[in-house]
This record gives C-alpha cells, structure tokens and sequence, in this order.
C-alpha cells in the first residue's frame, strides 16, 4: 500500500522532475516507510512506500527490471502473489524480490493485457516499456485504489491522489460543471471520469488504459459482473446460497491476511465487521486487534454502538481498543480529514475512520473492514422499493438523489451546471447496460460499480492512508460479488436487507448483533449542526474566497444558515454540510 505518481511526456520533451518530486512529497501520508524517484528522459516515476510484504529494500519502488525493459510503480496489494510468482518461475522467470510489486512486472512481461485478469487484490500501477515507449495503467475491478490523470497536450501526469497532481502545478483548478451535478444530487457520488475540477480526470474501475508512444490511447474494460440469473442455479434452496456465500466468504477474508505483518479489523459491531472477526476466529487466529470509534451524542442522538462491538470483542477475546471522541477532538479534526479527501465528500464516516485511522496506526499497519456487504447483498432502504417499480430510474433517483435537477438550478450558480441533467442522465444510462435482470440487479449494480466505488471505497482509502494505513476489503473480493450477482433478489432482500448474509452469519457470530437494527458510524454533530460547527460553515461559506468563487446562490446559503436542521437529505445528511465541505475542501486545497 502506498502512493505513487509520474509524468510521461509523449512528444520526447524532458520530464518535470522538480513537478514529480512534488506530486511524490504530497503523498507522503500514504507511504511513510520510504520514498523514491526515477527519471528517464521523458518519463518520471515517484513513489512512496508502506511496507506490508517484503520488507527489504530490494521491493522499493518505481521498480526497475533492466532485463525485461521494464519500470512499474504500484499500490495496493496482490494477494495471491505466491500462486502467480510460483507460475511466473515455471516459466522461468527470475526474481529479485520477495513481494506482489515484481510479481506484476513479471506477469505484464509474461501474459499482457490478461495480466489483471488473474490478480486477486487491490492495485493501480503503471508501467513504462523502454523498448516500445508504451505506457499501461491499471485499476483494481472496484476502484479500491485510485489513480488520477491530468493531461496537458502531449504530457501525462497521474497520481494516487488528486491533491499530488495539484502539488505538480499547471492544472486546470475551474469547477467542473459534470462533476458539481454530481456531488450535489448523487450524495458526493462523482463517477470516472470526471472530478470537481476540470483539469483531473480519473480512471475507471476495471480498466486498462494503454498509451502508445505516440500518446494514443484505449482502454479495455477487464471486468463487469453479471447479475443475472443462471439456468443452473434454477434449482438450489435459500441454505444452498447462504452456504456458498460462506465459504466464498471465507476465502475472501482469509486471502486478506497475506502480509508480512500483523492484520487486524476495523469492528463497527455491524454484521458485517463482526463477521469478519468471527471468519478469522475460525481460521485459527488469536491475538486479533479490533478497534471501533464513538461520538459524544447531539439533538438526543446516539453517537456510538459500543455496545455491539463490545459484545463482539468479547465474544472472541480480542485485543480491543475502543475510541471515544469527544466534541472538542471531533472539531480539531475536520480541517485535517477534509485535508486528507482526494475529493469532497459529505459523509460523516470520514472523520470518524480518520480518526479511527489515526488511532490504529499507532498499533498496527493493515486491517481489514467490512465496507461493501450493503451493495453487494441488497442493505440498503432504497432497494426493497425497486421490486415492484415500473418506472425504476425514477424510484431510485426519488430515493437515493439528494435534489431534483430543477430543484439545484434554484441552489447554484447555474452558470457553472452543464445544461442536462447530467445525474439522470447517468443513472438512466447505466441502468440501460445489458447483465443485470431486475430493478434491483440495476441498483445493485450501479450502487457496488460507482457509487461504492466513489464513496465508501475512496473514503475508507482516503482515511486510512491518511495515516499510513492499509484497509482491505473482504466482501469486494470479486469472486464472492459474482456469486451475489447470481443470487435472486428475494433471498437478498429478506429479513429488512442481507437476509443471505445474515443467515451466512448466523453460521458464524452471535444473534444479537444480527437482529438489531440497522446501525451506520453516527457522527451527530455533524448532522444537526449547531455552536461551533455552525460558525466554522459560516465563515467558510461567507469568506471572501467562496463569493468571489460563487458557486451557491446567497439566498439558498441565507435558508440553509437559519435552519440547517430543517434540510436534512434523503439519506440522512445535512444539505448545509454539504455546501460547505464543497468550499472549505476547495479552500483547503488552494482551488
């Protein structure tokens, strides 16, 4: 796990050296165990290190392979490396180093572009060819790892994180007007390729994009689930599947333990954590270090589910830390999280994992988390009503948008909108995709393909690596995902949402943390704000910065200021902590 960033220039102009060592700089949270920089006439490779498997030196990073002609900078981790690199020296292949970087230089070099089609992991890399001047970039089959793209005629630059490229200099720092009609109506949600800016881009998930060395490029979509029904499953009982996704489950959570040190989980006391503590139990694990977070109440509002993780930890005897934040560390805090954001993002999780990230790496250096299981196996409130809708483009926008197109041109600028309704437009296409069977195979599938690719995925990434942390993400193993494609909704849908996977757990944990209701990481100040947090999104939103900028309307920021408790979103979030994560993230970054 680390952080990674370069420049390619297609026209045989020198690399920016001092711009890679910039970008490389800024990335310094992510890989604080080594750094390193290459140049080779147009091209430039920076990278930062976290060291997770293979200690040594000899896997420091950009990696070079003289004799295959070959320089690669990597993130993110191959978990069945020992299987690939076991084939790769059959085929007679050398290795140099012990850990998952080679491994994919090796298997680049041995079966190309069907490469990505055998790695099991997490991974965005890009790989220069001396000989041809060929450049391949690649993104894991969920978007777990980032890579953003900033192009300026012939010169290429790419970076594990947004802030880098703007660290390089020489970006078009103008808002995008695509991505502003995202982050307004998807809940932040801003889908590849587009950012908040104009002038960064990012790839998508699944994709392979090859340049050529005259600077053209295509891109080959690896991966797409299918969820549909198979002929051959007509026959197997709601046991057979619950069966299956344990075992599948357990494959997924045991090949999250290749590392060469200590892993742990990050335990909400949800099904889905604690279940990933029960699994690790059963492979024979002991020691395990759990950690969970809470959150002083407001407005009479729970902020936290101690309780649950408790009983978890108890349960199996892990070694437990349990982090409680009160209403002065929270404030301290959110000029550092919305720091770490590659993007704005309105959630609340994201300063309870930054800091519960940051309290976790002071203990150890990768854990696992149990992101994902909600869109994978139908948790959310919005997929039951997809049933029975005949106008499924509609019911999921009614449930799931945070405003109607015609709703935001009353709220922004709407010189800085495109002139569609772009959100719409997004969803209405994706749900038009052959492969997916029903109105809920479509929201699920849109959900675990873009909005969990460019909310939980990036926000736990972005939180924890804030801290040099490494989180991996069982319930994405993508075999366990194609399996759930396959899976009938009704089995999905049962018992309020996960029925599968809740009787997958009850295999596996205690009842009592299955039927509860549905909890979320609670951050209730950040909901109901008030005191200092309402002064803190008044000045941002009233500074010299943000009117020159003008992307809000003054009487809407005038509603939202008198009662932001009134404006509450669809899904629980407060629209004033949305328009101002938007400005003090902008303010942040120098845009």
């Amino acid at each position: 796990m680390c952080g990674l960033s370069g420049e390619i220039n297609f026209d045989g102009q020198t690399a920016d050296l001092s711009a890679v060592e910039r970008m490389t700089g800024a990335l310094s949270p992510r890989g604080p165990d080594g750094s390193g920089v290459v140049a080779r006439g147009p091209v430039a490779f920076g990278h930062r290190r976290l060291k997770i498997i293979d200690l040594s030196d000899k896997a420091q990073q950009p990696m070079v392979d003289a004799d295959l002609g070959l320089m690669m900078v990597f993130n993110g981790c191959i978990y069945n490396y020992p299987e690939l690199r076991a084939e790769l020296q059959g085929m007679g292949y050398r290795f140099f180093s012990d850990g998952d970087s080679e491994v994919i230089l090796k298997a680049w070099h041995a079966w190309g572009e069907a490469c990505v089609d055998r790695f099991h992991g997490m991974f965005a890399f890009v790989i220069h060819e001396r000989d041809s001047g060929r450049v391949v970039m690649g993104r894991d089959r969920f978007g777990i790892k980032p890579l953003y793209l900033s192009e300026k005629g012939k010169r290429l630059r790419f970076a594990s994180s947004l802030p880098s490229l703007l660290a390089g200099g020489d970006v078009d720092r103008s808002i995008d007007p695509v991505g502003l009609h995202h982050y307004m109506t998807f809940h932040a949600v801003v889908p590849p390729p587009h950012t908040i800016l104009k002038g960064v881009r990012k790839l998508p998930p699944a994709t392979l994009r090859i340049f050529e060395a005259d600077g053209t490029s295509r891109d080959r979509l690896y991966w797409a689930p299918q969820n549909v029904r198979r002929a051959e499953d007509a026959s197997l009982s709601a046991n057979d599947w619950r069966d299956q996704v344990l075992e599948a489950l357990r494959v997924a959570v045991k090949r999250r333990m290749v590392a060469d040190v200590p892993v742990g989980v990050l335990l909400s006391g949800g099904v889905d954590s604690s279940l990933v503590v029960g699994l690790l139990a059963e492979l024979g694990q002991t020691g395990l270090q759990t950690f969970s977070v809470g959150f002083e109440e407001a407005n009479q509002e729970k902020g936290d589910e101690f309780v649950y993780s408790d009983l978890i930890a108890n349960h199996y005897g892990t070694d437990h830390h349990q982090i409680f934040v009160p209403h002065d560390r929270l404030m301290a805090a959110l000029p550092g999280t919305i720091g770490a954001m590659s993007e704005p993002m309105v959630s609340y999780d994201n300063v309870g994992f930054y800091l519960l990230s940051q309290e976790v790496a002071k203990h150890i250096k990768v854990v696992q988390s149990g992101q994902g299981a909600d869109e994978v196996f139908g948790g959310y409130h919005w997929y039951p009503p997809m049933l029975d809708t005949t106008d499924p483009v509609s019911t999921y926008a009614g449930a799931f948008f945070d405003r109607s197109d015609a709703t935001l041109r009353t709220q922004v600028n709407p010189d800085l909108l495109p002139d569609r309704d772009a959100s719409l437009d997004l969803v209405r296409a994706h749900f038009g995709i052959p492969g997916a069977e029903t109105p809920v195979d479509k929201a699920l599938r849109l959900d675990s393909q873009v909005m969990l690719v460019d909310d939980p995925v990036k926000r736990v990434d972005n939180m924890t690596m804030a801290w040099g942390l490494e989180a991996r993400v069982p319930f994405l193993d993508h075999e366990l995902v194609e399996l759930a494609g396959r899976i009938p909704p009704e089995h999905k849908l049962s018992q309020g949402g996960k029925g599968v996977l809740k009787e997958a757990a009850r295999q596996v944990i205690p009842s009592e943390v299955i039927d509860r209701k549905k909890g979320y990481f609670p951050v209730p100040a950040l909901k109901y704000i008030d005191g200092p947090y309402l002064e803190m999104v008044r000045d941002a939103l009233n500074s010299q910065a943000a009117r020159e900028r003008g992307v809000f309307q003054r009487p809407y920021l005038e509603t939202l200021f008198n009662a932001p408790r009134d404006h509450i979103t669809p899904l629980r979030g407060s629209e004033l902590w949305q328009v101002a994560v938007l400005e003090m993230w902008l303010q942040s970054h120098g845009v």
